[in-house]
């Protein structure tokens, strides 16, 4: 499949996806299943709409939560740790293009996204290529994510710094 084809397909699979109820979870399950070509757990919850623009390169375990409207630009691979929580709106950016006005329409950049054990990401926070959120951290909404986050932390701003340590 072309990358084309991967992204069409991505976006037909989330068309159909966000025409189901939420109450309808068994549904919404099958149909994560399916754009993202692995079973997913029964306590997986997602709201609808969501967006992506692979599908393919994301993993998710058990007991997570995705709310309304996040996006999930998966061709560096995402993977998501059980327990973990998005709020509203969250983008989770595992690709860009290069800085290099030579290359920067043709060319693709990519690294991947790795969410620990019960992390939460607030509302409308970013997090971008390569970051790895560490087990039991919180990402303050409209953070901006561009480097690693250590377990047990909240980082918040933009660009996001640790605020504290959770005990």
């Amino acid at each position: 499949m072309t990358f084309a084809e991967r992204v069409q397909r991505a976006i037909r699979l989330t068309e159909r996806l966000n025409t189901i109820p939420y109450d309808e979870q068994e549904r919404i399950r099958e149909a994560w299943s399916e754009l993202t070509g692995r079973e997913v757990d029964e306590t997986f919850r997602l709201i609808p709409p969501v967006y992506s623009d692979h599908g393919i390169n994301i993993t998710t375990g058990k007991d997570v939560f995705v709310n309304q409207g996040c996006r999930f630009n998966d061709i560096g691979g995402i993977t998501i740790g059980d327990q973990v929580m998005l709020g509203p709106d969250v983008s989770l950016i595992s690709s860009g293009h290069p800085l290099d006005p030579a290359t920067r329409r043709h060319g693709i950049t990519s690294a991947p996204i790795v969410l620990g054990r019960n992390v939460w990401i607030g509302a409308s926070a970013m997090v971008m290529q390569g970051v790895t959120v560490g087990d039991d951290a919180v990402v303050a909404a409209g953070a901006v994510v561009t480097r690693d986050v250590p377990p047990r932390t909240l980082v918040a701003g933009v660009p996001a710094a640790v605020v504290k340590t959770i005990e």
